[in-house]
């Protein structure tokens, strides 16, 4: 892989548990790092967002979802949650993810 090559994300709510006030499943967020697609993002929480932040550049670059421990084996996709237990902890409820990795028109220069 080209050190100047970079991936689109596309992360898609696969599950709720509980309540949550923000996504429904199948919404989706697109990121072009450091871009969020605006028209192609469904909603956007800032509690969700906080718990993927630090993964979403290195994924966008190609490292590897087992690597960074989002997936059982090596493959474009892997799996993360949104930071609200949910009850009895919480009135909200945990939200799923599924980002996949897609490779991006645009390259940096």
């Amino acid at each position: 892989m080209s050190s100047k090559e970079k991936y689109r994300l596309v992360i898609t709510v696969k599950e709720i548990r509980g309540r949550c006030p923000v996504y429904k499943v199948g919404d989706k967020i697109t990121i072009e790092s450091p871009k969020i697609i605006i028209n192609r993002t469904d909603n956007l929480c800032i509690h969700a967002l906080g718990a993927m932040l630090s993964i979403l550049v290195p994924l966008s670059h190609g490292t590897s979802f087992k690597q960074l421990g989002l997936a059982k084996k090596e493959t474009e996709k892997g799996y993360i949650q949104c930071l609200d237990p949910g009850k009895p902890y919480t009135n909200g409820g945990t939200v799923f993810f599924e980002i996949k990795r897609e490779k991006s028109l645009r390259q940096t220069t």
